[in-house]
């Protein structure tokens, strides 16, 4: 069964475009620059986090990207990437980050900078919306998933799309290796 099957028969979907209480104002706002369907659905708060939304729903890791803020800088110049990676992978910070950042170190940036910068709530944070200076970067393995689930920028939901329409971003860039394998 595919993703937006299981998630159809334990959630109502709702295309995003319509949804917009479903979602951060900032998310609602940029749905316009995204091509393809994008579906919204309401979740328990609870069950915001990852793993609990996969045991909630009996899905794969593969089914869900994660959204890292990482920052870094150069000759004064911050650099932050929203780095986009499955459930079941780990940005690689230290290198390929790094490297495409084009900084000498790159780390997670905090919580309560990342949340009000955003203007998305923590365990929500999703790609779409995101500040116009913060790079996309789109784990390949991400942008060829038919369907994936994403933050919607709040706790309360989620949204599903192809990973070719979270591609499909203005600023996005799909990038091999971008994250490796949990071990």
């Amino acid at each position: 069964m595919k993703t937006k099957e299981r998630i159809s028969t334990q959630f109502d979907l709702t295309p995003a475009a319509s949804a917009p209480d479903l979602m951060a104002s900032s998310t609602a706002e940029a749905m316009a620059s995204i091509t393809g369907n994008v579906d919204a659905f309401a979740i328990d708060p609870q069950i915001a986090d990852t793993s609990a939304l996969l045991d909630a729903t009996g899905l794969g890791p593969e089914t869900s990207a994660n959204c890292v803020l990482v920052a870094g800088s150069r000759s004064g110049e911050e650099r932050i990437a929203a780095c986009m990676v499955l459930a079941n992978t780990r940005a690689d910070v230290n290198k390929r980050v790094k490297k495409l950042l084009d900084v000498r170190k790159a780390s997670f940036l905090p919580m309560d900078r990342a949340v009000d910068e955003s203007g998305m709530e923590y365990g929500g944070i999703g790609p779409i919306g995101l500040p116009a200076n913060y790079r996309i970067l789109i784990d390949s393995r991400v942008a060829e998933a038919e369907e994936i689930i994403i933050g919607s920028g709040i706790r309360g939901s989620k949204l599903i799309l192809s990973g070719a329409a979270l591609a499909s971003l203005p600023t996005a860039e799909v990038v091999e290796g971008l994250a490796n394998e949990i071990s």
